[in-house]
């Protein structure tokens, strides 16, 4: 049960829309470091970390299957050169072993290939959609949570708008997944298959980055608008937060990136279960970024209303020693 005070629906306070330059002005005006330590509190005593561990399974859940959902693709697909693109894309980030002589298998081109990617294909994307549901879901959950809100939507209304989230979001989540993941394989299979010059290639790695980085801000400041159980601002106050989840999120990429490359310590630990181990840790890290960035949003809307304190008040401490607690 969450503790994380309820934050106010200010868009009734005036009836104008807060956006982006409202956000930048308040958290001047509060301060950074002050903003930071306040929205993790907030985080914190929302139950940020425990449904960032169930949303983490979730995330894993869909992924798994979309990559598989991408293989049974390169199976059905007749022309060999896109095919091996796809494999040779999707091997490089798929997680486990056995990857490669699956993908290998699934570019030969008989009928046999074929009927298994075609079902591949359709029970990868039925699963992948399934669990993205289930995810959107939990994300309801937790964000109602951080916001104070203690009872979600009834389950038809909850389950209903996730799976519309999910239909209308799945292609604009899916292409920033792969251009931020899996763009740099991408690149390297063009250059071997189709000849891609060394230029191109450079100009595509630098291009998909803002891209990805576009739309995946923009996919979470959706997320964030319609799934609390409560009235929102503007989609530009929303985008701060999910820009610093995405920033998050891409520095703890980087950052398990640098571990699972160093040497071949990872792999010599983890042996074949080192990629789903990193799947694992990434969804769980992406998610704690997720929930953070909508405190972000949580406790600015809060701070504008005049409730600075993040969270409810403990009879058993003295006020000031609230959000250390």
């Amino acid at each position: 049960m969450t503790t994380a005070r309820t934050v106010p629906v200010t868009t009734e306070m005036d009836g104008d829309e807060l956006d982006a330059e409202d956000a930048w002005h308040l958290a001047r005006k509060v301060g950074l470091a002050r903003l930071v330590v306040d929205s993790f509190a907030r985080f914190r005593f929302g139950d940020g970390f425990t449904n960032s561990r169930a949303l983490a399974l979730q995330g894993a859940l869909a992924v798994v299957p979309f990559l598989l959902a991408l293989t049974g693709l390169a199976a059905d697909i007749d022309q060999e050169r896109p095919a091996r693109v796809i494999a040779q894309t999707i091997s490089a980030v798929s997680p486990g072993a056995g990857e490669q002589d699956a993908l290998a298998s699934a570019v030969t081109g008989d009928a046999s290939s074929e009927e298994a990617g075609e079902l591949a294909l359709g029970l990868g994307l039925g699963f992948a959609l399934l669990s993205m549901t289930s995810a959107m879901a939990q994300v309801e959950r937790g964000v109602n949570r951080i916001y104070g809100i203690r009872r979600d939507r009834r389950a038809p209304a909850k389950y209903g708008r996730a799976a519309a989230m999910t239909l209308v979001l799945a292609g604009p989540t899916g292409l920033g997944f792969l251009l931020l993941v899996t763009g740099g394989p991408f690149a390297d299979a063009m250059v071997s298959d189709y000849g891609w010059s060394e230029q191109t290639a450079q100009l595509w790695n630098l291009a998909r980055w803002p891209v990805g980085v576009t739309l995946l801000v923009v996919t979470i400041a959706v997320v964030l608008n319609h799934a609390p159980r409560r009235r929102q601002p503007s989609l530009s106050w929303l985008a701060l937060g999910a820009a610093i989840a995405v920033a998050l999120t891409m520095v703890a990429t980087g950052a398990l990136a640098a571990y699972v490359h160093r040497g071949d310590s990872f792999g010599s630990i983890y042996g074949p279960l080192g990629g789903m181990f990193a799947l694992l840790v990434w969804s769980l890290l992406s998610s704690i970024a997720l929930f953070y960035g909508a405190a972000v949003c949580a406790q600015m809307e809060a701070c504008r209303a005049g409730e600075h304190e993040p969270v409810d008040a403990d009879p058993g401490r003295p006020r000031s020693t609230q959000v250390h607690g």
